[in-house]
């Protein structure tokens, strides 16, 4: 008879390529991951894993059964879940991966309610820049700004509607002025990003089914946004930035939206699961909250300028 705990340490090594990764995740030892994969393929009568001495990879059998095994443990815990009480579902350790700044400063206050309202939850959160990896790392969810095109996690939409805006203090604009083309930003001071040693110094505008591409040539550049963001406030240059970073420095008159007509990259967030059955109770919920949060930012975003 097939066992729950084998079945489950089958998909978390398929997911991590790694059978001791495997089992720090689980907390238990690389040998009993071993066993339980072995166990696993006498059950089965079939070699799961091809096997050498620094690597495992799914044989083709191993890949046609995963999605059987995911699906049965997906049905398990959705009737698991369906028999817990109201009062239990929100509970336990929730870790969550945020992009520096919007988890800083947007979502900080939706975090603290979401925990003030669930006392039984707790809130282990990961404020970065780095691209999360939900399969390896340890984390139950993670918002990730842009497009969708990986079809081996779940993802949530949050804001579709999110594009990036060039932003700059009054401080800023009062010393150097305001930027009437593209082009004239390359005569600016600039605030940039990079990560993984690229750097984002290429900002693309369009207007009337035109595209621009402006090479800037940075002042100040940082791996986190948040940093870009405080700089641009402090007056040290024009950033640009992801509309739902900066609304409320907008909306307090800290920061000034430049150029209106022109229109910014497209940057939808969403949450990302590596598996539906990790969509608990708890996660629809948190969801729902930055789903609202984030619904009454995108509403004050600037209409395009004719």
């Amino acid at each position: 008879m097939l066992r729950l705990e084998d079945l489950t340490l089958f998909v978390r090594a398929a997911a991590l390529g790694s059978f001791s990764e495997t089992a720090r995740e689980a907390n238990i030892q690389p040998a009993q991951v071993s066993t339980a994969i072995k166990r696993l393929e006498q059950d089965l009568n079939t070699r799961l894993f091809a096997r050498s001495t620094r690597n495992i990879r799914l044989t083709p059998e191993g890949e046609s059964w995963l999605p059987y095994a995911q699906t049965i443990l997906q049905t398990l815990h959705s009737g698991y879940e369906q028999l817990q009480p109201e009062g239990d579902e929100v509970s336990g350790t929730l870790q969550v991966a945020v992009p520096s700044d919007l988890g800083r400063h947007l979502l900080l206050d939706v975090f603290q309610s979401f925990r003030q309202r669930y006392p039984a939850l707790r809130l282990k959160i990961l404020f970065s820049d780095h691209i999360t990896d939900v399969f390896k790392d340890p984390v139950d969810v993670a918002f990730r700004y842009g497009h969708n095109d990986d079809a081996s996690y779940i993802s949530l939409p949050v804001v579709a509607e999110n594009r990036r805006v060039l932003v700059a203090s009054p401080e800023y604009l009062a010393r150097f002025g305001e930027p009437h083309t593209p082009d004239e930003l390359k005569k600016h001071h600039t605030l940039t990003y990079f990560l993984h040693g690229r750097s984002f110094e290429t900002w693309t505008l369009k207007r009337h089914q035109l595209q621009y591409q402006i090479a800037v040539k940075s002042d100040i550049t940082s791996d986190d946004a948040e940093v870009i963001r405080r700089l641009a406030l402090r007056g040290e240059g024009i950033a640009y930035k992801s509309w739902l970073d900066v609304c409320d420095n907008v909306k307090a008159g800290e920061l000034q939206v430049l150029l209106k007509q022109y229109e910014g990259d497209s940057i939808p967030l969403n949450m990302i699961c590596p598996h539906r059955q990790q969509i608990s109770a708890r996660v629809k919920l948190l969801h729902e909250a930055v789903k609202a949060r984030c619904k009454d930012a995108i509403a004050s975003l600037p209409a395009i300028e004719p």
